[in-house]
């Protein structure tokens, strides 16, 4: 008669062909039947390819989903609390199943469980499992993968980068990043609010490169009028569009063995996305207006303002065009958050605006460790560089914090109020101040480019223009519809 409990175990070509002795030995034996060198004959034993150099055993469903253990040598499953793995589910058994790491791969082997052990929904004695498979231990998924070999790249040494300067622990972890990657072909995308010296770091990129006597061209997508962005980028030829009186060539082409830097590539209209993803794919690409086909052999360094993340989630960033750029992704901290780093960018600042015979009082410096500079590195120097011209002026050697008035106490007061309007009346004199004064900041911010301005407003740039044109203002795209 046959065992019930082999009748359990599957139908008859899924059986393990062992003596009795061996398939029926108590639950928690050490020794596995691993040692013999039977050969397994079920049904899940196929396609071994050995046994990996790290795998994780993870549940997936019940009461411990999350729990993780690294298999080692040998791996026990159960609600016992002498096991490795501890699952109190009522589906599991005290003793369940065990596996063991062989050169061959991963032997699961049932410890006589009441509710079985299966792999595919097959219930099994004895298997071989691959990492990526998954184990049902009575109704708890278990998957087991592969542990990932991780590099780690330690924080540099040094307290500068090319020009970039800065001994907190946030920007050596980058030095040492760019350090390693700036001998490379990589892409780089530089992510960090404006002011934090993106610029900086890119051409620290490009001079510890070996494309540093190559040319080293900055296209700003944000600055460039959005129908002239394409040609900028990649030329176009003589009579392409009104206006194209002459053949000319675009920044991949000028800067071709040497590097291109992309500042705001998030202000990159949608319409010239698939057109740079085509380059960085292919690194083929056509003027405007033009059949020929032409190679580039450009490095492409990217930085942006903008979470780029964000941008792909709300649609206005292509998210192929943002993996290809972020093979090398690098976020600048903004100062706020390395004020340590103030004093020697403070005294390399002095230094290089012909400050030398001055003298920073431990007051000031201080003062300038203490504020929160929205404007990052870039208004740090603006900040100081006054400080050095009105000491100068009066003759001091020590440098002191400027103030200079700001129009707020004058804005303030424009708030004049007359009892005779009405509520109605009085807002919309103030609503259109506020127009009129909102579109002239907002249009300067951007140099006059309407396009680039509404993507900030996040307005429609058709709107943007008629108010720009009844308030008298001129942008870069006034009449171009």
């Amino acid at each position: 008669m046959n065992d019930p409990k082999e009748e359990a175990a599957g139908t008859a070509d899924e059986r393990v062909d062992a003596p009795k002795s061996e398939v029926e030995r108590a639950p928690g034996s050490k020794r596995s039947r691993f040692d013999s060198s039977h050969e397994i004959s079920t049904r899940a034993a196929v396609n071994v390819l050995g046994a990996p150099s790290g795998v994780q055993a993870i549940v997936l469903t019940g009461s411990h989903k999350g729990t993780s253990k690294v298999v080692g040598g040998r791996l026990t499953i159960g609600k016992a609390a002498d096991n490795d793995l501890v699952l109190t589910d009522d589906t599991v058994s005290r003793h369940h199943c065990e596996i063991v790491r062989a050169p061959d791969g991963l032997h699961v082997r049932d410890l006589e469980s009441t509710n079985g052990t299966k792999i595919d929904n097959t219930r099994i004695r004895e298997a071989m499992v691959q990492p990526g498979s998954v184990l049902k231990v009575g109704e708890v998924d278990i998957q087991f993968k592969p542990t990932v070999h991780r590099v780690e790249v330690l924080p540099s040494e040094k307290h500068s980068f090319g020009p970039a300067i800065g001994s907190s622990l946030a920007m050596r972890t980058i030095f040492g990043v760019l350090e390693r990657i700036a001998p490379t072909d990589a892409t780089v995308l530089l992510e960090g609010e404006t002011g934090t010296g993106k610029d900086v770091l890119a051409r620290a990129i490009w001079s510890g490169s070996p494309r540093a006597n190559k040319p080293f061209l900055v296209v700003d997508c944000g600055a460039v009028t959005y129908s002239l962005i394409e040609s900028e980028l990649f030329g176009h030829e003589r009579g392409a569009f009104t206006g194209a009186v002459a053949t000319r060539q675009g920044a991949f082409e000028l800067a071709d063995g040497g590097t291109v830097f992309l500042d705001e590539i998030g202000e990159l209209p949608l319409d010239v996305q698939p057109k740079l993803l085509r380059v960085l794919e292919t690194r083929e690409y056509r003027r405007v207006g033009g059949n020929k086909t032409l190679n580039s052999n450009v490095r492409v360094i990217a930085a942006t303002k903008r979470d780029l993340n964000r941008e792909v989630a709300a649609g206005k960033f292509r998210e192929d065009l943002y993996f290809r750029l972020a093979v090398v992704p690098v976020t600048v901290p903004p100062l706020r958050a390395r004020r340590d780093d103030i004093p020697a960018i403070v005294n390399h600042m002095l230094k290089a605006a012909g400050g030398t015979d001055m003298t920073i009082p431990p007051e000031t410096m201080q003062s300038l460790a203490a504020h929160d500079w929205p404007g990052n590195v870039r208004e740090l120097r603006n900040v100081l560089e006054r400080a050095i011209y009105m000491s100068q002026a009066t003759g001091s050697k020590e440098i002191g914090v400027v103030t200079l008035p700001t129009g707020h106490a004058a804005s303030d007061a424009a708030f004049h109020f007359e009892p005779e309007k009405s509520y109605r009346e009085t807002r919309a004199k103030y609503d259109g101040e506020f127009e009129k004064r909102y579109v002239k900041w907002l249009l300067g911010r951007h140099t006059g480019n309407i396009s680039a301005a509404a993507r900030e407003a996040k307005m429609d740039r058709k709107h943007l223009h008629d108010m720009a044109k009844k308030h008298g203002l001129r942008g870069n795209e006034g009449d171009d519809g």
